[in-house]
């Protein structure tokens, strides 16, 4: 059986090429009826913490990554992590080395000029005694001749010079195991049958493959995802915008979009740009992963998150409308609003919003009355002349015994022959009084979402506003 994993070091948010990784790892698994676990890499004590912990398990819950076994966590494996170094030791592959920190510099300087590499040159490798005063670390009898090959399923074959490794190490003075060690006893123990990962750890693969073997375990078979780029093609970073899954989700995103998104950034299927999730567990596989790295594209984002916008179940668009409106400060609490109504306003400004965040802030102006009307607008469209025809149009709406699409028609049906002019003289005005824009949805909606009392209140109140401009 399948089993891949993703295995996050909890020092800070899930950015967006760890999305891409544990989604890659979740669909291969799922395309293959495997097994995804999640393994949390905490290691690095003085960096990991619980509050990053709680974050990515939340951006992969938000992101639909469901796991079928974890989150395991390293510092619950530090026994199985002694035992099985001291079994190294015990078998002559690794050794403690007592070198200080201010001779392991000396050393690497001596190496740099002897081979030019800065690396250990295994002056403790036959070590019989103690050093008094230094605590140890443990380090790794590397084999240095040869090569480490390994067919990598995206890259190809990989040919590795062994002369390139020293003795590294495996276990600090202080006890705790590094990455590299760790990595390959939980893999091994857990199973793993695919490593699926970005190409930064490609150079750790030839120290993991030693180990695999020294240890006596089968390596997995590897697969290195090329980096995500920005999109001045230099390494993806906050100057490019948000790089955490979260922020993305704070400014509004659907995760479906996201996820979409992040699938195909380095896969693809065709020309095909827009996947349901069914699809992409059907379609996914290794092959179809690009050798180059992906170039992030933010419009490309926004334009897919305006498209699940447009197609999203109402109900659910809904409900996050009214989180948004209560965390931009637009309503104190969304729980009074009628979800019936809002309902009908996701209808009205899904198709020009391209986030929930930016729907929120169109429709602000049917939970409070403008202060200020759209300055070019007035210029334009509050002139003195339009004043009879909105005190016109306010009446009607007031004596009005319905309040329906027919019934505004009729209304400005009536007020436009009455005067003899064209729509276009009023819909902006009207249009202006109400939202204090120009632009926004039809005039039938915005009239119907605002309601009856409140349309003509702001009608009367932009004639009063036209009138003081003298």
């Amino acid at each position: 059986m399948v089993r891949v994993r993703f295995a996050p070091s909890p020092t800070g948010h899930l950015h967006i090429g760890g999305a891409r990784t544990a989604i890659f790892n979740w669909l291969f698994a799922r395309h293959n009826k495997g097994k995804f676990i999640l393994r949390i890499e905490d290691t690095d004590r003085s960096r990991s913490t619980e509050e990053s912990i709680r974050e990515i398990l939340e951006a992969m819950r938000w992101l639909g990554l469901d796991w079928d076994e974890g989150p395991y966590r390293q510092t619950e494996r530090m026994e199985i992590y002694r035992r099985e170094a001291e079994r190294l030791i015990r078998e002559g592959k690794a050794y403690y080395c007592y070198c200080t920190p201010e001779e392991l510099e000396v050393i690497r300087e001596e190496m740099k000029k002897r081979c030019g590499v800065p690396k250990y040159d295994g002056r403790c490798r036959n070590r019989k005694e103690p050093r008094e005063g230094v605590r140890p670390v443990i380090r790794f009898k590397v084999d240095t001749e040869g090569e480490t090959v390994f067919h990598d399923l995206i890259k190809g074959e990989i040919r590795y010079p062994n002369s390139q490794l020293d003795d590294f190490i495996i276990v600090r003075s202080d006890g705790t195991p590094t990455y590299n060690f760790v990595v390959v006893v939980d893999d091994a123990l857990m199973g793993i049958t695919h490593v699926i990962r970005g190409d930064d750890h490609l150079n750790n693969t030839p120290k993991q493959i030693q180990l695999y073997r020294a240890l006596g375990y089968e390596p997995p078979k590897f697969a290195h995802v090329p980096m995500i780029l920005g999109p001045d093609r230099t390494k993806l970073s906050k100057r490019h915008g948000a790089t955490s899954v979260m922020a993305y989700r704070e400014e509004g995103y659907l995760p479906e979009a996201l996820f979409n998104f992040l699938v195909r950034l380095g896969w693809s299927h065709g020309d095909q740009e827009i996947f349901s999730k069914e699809e992409l567990i059907e379609l996914f596989t290794l092959e179809a992963v690009g050798k180059s790295p992906a170039v992030f594209n933010p419009e490309k984002l926004l334009w897919l998150n305006h498209h699940y916008m447009k197609t999203y179940p109402v109900d659910k668009l809904s409900e996050l409308l009214a989180e948004f409106l209560e965390k931009e400060g637009i309503v104190e609490d969304a729980s009074k609003i009628d979800r019936k109504w809002l309902e009908e306003v996701v209808v009205a400004f899904r198709e020009r919003s391209k986030t929930v965040k930016e729907m929120a802030h169109h429709c602000a102006f049917l939970f409070k009355a403008p202060e200020s009307y759209d300055e070019d607008g007035v210029k334009k469209f509050f002139k003195p002349e339009v004043v009879p025809y909105l005190e016109a149009i306010a009446e009607e709406i007031e004596n009005a015994s319905q309040f329906t699409k027919e019934a505004i028609d009729e209304i400005f049906k009536r007020v436009l022959d009455r005067f003899g002019i064209k729509l276009k003289a009023v819909a902006q005005p009207v249009r202006l009084a109400i939202t204090g824009r120009t632009v926004s949805p039809g005039l039938h909606e915005i009239l119907l979402l605002t309601g009856k009392e409140e349309s003509v209140r702001r009608i009367k109140k932009a004639v009063e506003f036209i009138k003081s401009l003298g």
